[in-house]
């Protein structure tokens, strides 16, 4: 949620600003707003609504400055609108910031501002920023050369809660000045030209030289250099990263949404994420992560702890670590785990799963359990997030970028990682389950091929959602593995559409939800277990009865007089089902979606990357 995006170079700022916020509005916002130094002044201009809005604006196109920073906000303190947009300048304007996150003690800080005599135009948390840089940076003596990063130092250390941020000075026009903590922060480097960007994406066209910022650390950034502190204001030194994404992934590719071309783009998702992983007739390779044989047999379970997509990627993994590893494993919300005091120790394994490796809730979970001594594992798309720098190991998918607020390639990148890590742990123990992993192994390395078959099937699913989108609720059923992929088609529906939908265990709808099942109504239920198709059958049998319309997603050999819209999927073993019968049900939430005229790769309300509780 909330983009930054900063210049600082020898070209004119606002394009640049302006781009990086188009290729950032994927995470969500309601206004936005940019800063330029122009003429030793700081030019704001920002407004309620999209960026399109503001780049119409009038005066954005006379902003010549070659220093900036630019903002999209998601409204956390104080309604959208133009006086509540980011950037926020201080009483005296002479400086000027962006933030991401919450300054959770901003109405102290406040009072004490407005006792020293700052005035408040805004109901934002983020306008004390500027202002109490401002305080900090009177107080200094002197024209040192520090003076500006110095102030800002200061002020973080009065700030209680998460932030990004980064500021102006008209005072000090050929600087910019960042920090941060829980809230990401990268930097790119080319030549004599720094960029600053909340997420990689945004400045990727520009340069793949990426510095990543560690909670604590700020950085003054002039055009062709940079100077690294810590939180003490010690001096460190940072090495860049090369970021290996084609900046193209940030783009349709002739598609009409982001969300339908990563939709489409799973069976490279796939592919890339089990990359040297697995060959044929070889052992699942994670030499990166040092889990050893005493140490598994000396945990006593796993928690796989996540937020939304992330979690029904667990919900999916759960049977495979216990059917192939036999230890135990619960799975868990992150924002619940976090606050009921679980019963973890050192013989307990936690797994967290983070898409953008930012999720608050998560990477709160797993710092909790650290500090009660657990190993933990993070599984994240994102190189250098905050996530995988505090985890003990790390386990990357390579998804690639993921532009769609949805997710839709993330998630089953996800559930095939997570598959590997099962049977990794399953070798090194030293399962009896030799055949069983065998059959999984030749599966997985087949997932792209029966991914790409499945998007190749797309003409039932458009007739389907002409007949559906105008519906208000939308039932999902499946049983043992299929209930992940029910769970998590529920979510995409919701998500994107508006309509309202919920996810069942098969057996349980009778046990109460059944009396919500009437005439044209419509159940989605998965089936690709063989073991459970007698009863799964026997639990859609019960909603027909009662007028439900069906649609059924399988690979099992069904009677099509009693189930009329079957959509057959490749066959898989039930334990990878997650992965290739989620496919189809993304593409039926998307479909609802254009049905309905709404826009799924930004729908309302939600952000990609939740960095706040």
């Amino acid at each position: 949620m909330c983009g930054i995006v900063g210049y600082i170079g020898n070209t004119k700022a606002y394009p640049i600003l302006i781009n990086g916020l188009q290729k950032l509005e994927y995470r969500g916002y309601d206004s936005a707003g940019v800063s330029t130094i122009e003429n030793e002044k700081i030019a704001c201009i920002k407004n309620k609504g999209r960026v399109k809005e503001l780049d119409n604006m009038e005066g954005t196109h006379f902003l010549e400055g070659t220093v900036g920073i630019a903002h999209t906000r998601w409204a956390t303190h104080g309604k959208p609108s133009s006086i509540n947009s980011h950037p926020h300048l201080d009483s005296s304007e002479t400086f000027s910031a962006v933030h991401n996150g919450i300054i959770e003690n901003y109405n102290e800080l406040r009072e004490f501002l407005t006792n020293a005599g700052y005035k408040f135009l805004s109901e934002t948390d983020t306008e004390v920023i500027p202002n109490l840089i401002h305080y900090y940076y009177t107080k200094e003596t002197g024209n040192n050369e520090d003076r500006f990063v110095h102030a800002v130092s200061r002020a973080t250390k009065d700030f209680k809660g998460s932030y990004a941020i980064a500021v102006l000075c008209k005072l000090e026009p050929d600087k910019i000045v960042v920090a941060r903590k829980d809230n990401p922060l990268v930097l790119g480097a080319k030549d004599n030209e720094m960029y600053i960007a909340s997420d990689i994406p945004a400045i990727l066209e520009y340069t793949n030289n990426i510095y990543i910022l560690n909670d604590g650390d700020l950085a003054e950034l002039k055009a062709g250099s940079v100077k690294f502190y810590d939180k003490d204001f010690n001096s460190i030194e940072k090495t860049p990263e090369i970021i290996t994404w084609d900046a193209k992934a940030a783009d349709k590719n002739g598609y009409d949404d982001f969300m339908l071309k990563e939709i489409n783009e799973q069976p490279t998702a796939i592919r890339e994420t089990i990359g040297t992983r697995l060959v044929k007739g070889g052992k699942c390779n994670f030499d990166d992560i040092n889990i050893t044989k005493d140490f598994l047999l000396g945990i006593n379970r796993i928690y796989i702890v996540a937020c939304g997509t992330a979690m029904h990627a667990g919900i999916a993994a759960k049977p495979l670590f216990e059917r192939l590893a036999g230890i135990p494993v619960e799975v868990d919300i992150a924002s619940e785990f976090r606050y009921r005091e679980p019963l973890i120790d050192e013989k307990t394994l936690i797994i967290c799963i983070s898409q953008s490796g930012e999720t608050a809730d998560t990477l709160a979970a797993l710092k909790n359990s650290k500090a009660m001594g657990c190993k933990t594992i993070a599984i994240s798309n994102v190189i250098g997030s905050s996530i995988t720098r505090e985890a003990d190991f790390t386990v990357y998918t390579h998804a690639g970028p993921e532009i769609a607020v949805a997710s839709t390639k993330a998630y089953t990148s996800q559930v095939t990682v997570l598959a590997l890590l099962a049977i990794h742990f399953a070798e090194v123990l030293g399962s009896r389950e030799t055949a069983l992993i065998e059959t999984l192994k030749d599966e997985i390395l087949e997932l792209p091929s029966k991914a790409s078959i499945v998007l190749e099937n797309t003409d039932m699913l458009k007739e389907f959602a002409k007949r559906i989108y105008k519906e208000k609720d939308v039932f999902y059923i499946g049983r043992g593995s299929d209930y992940a992929a029910a769970v998590e088609s529920s979510l995409k529906l919701k998500e994107i559409s508006y309509v309202h939908s919920d996810a069942y265990q098969s057996g349980e709808l009778k046990h109460g939800s059944i009396a919500l099942i009437e005439n044209d109504i419509t159940v989605i239920g998965i089936m690709t277990d063989r073991r459970l198709v007698e009863k799964s059958v026997s639990n859609l049998q019960e909603v027909i009865t009662r007028g439900a319309k069906t649609l059924i997603v399988t690979n099992q050999d069904l009677d099509t007089k009693l189930f009329p819209n079957i959509l057959r999927i490749p066959e898989i073993n039930t334990l990878l089902s997650p992965v290739i019968a989620v496919i189809p049900l993304q593409l039926l939430a998307y479909f609802v979606s254009k049905e309905k005229g709404l826009d799924p790769d930004k729908p309302r309300n939600l952000a990609k990357s939740v960095t706040v509780e």
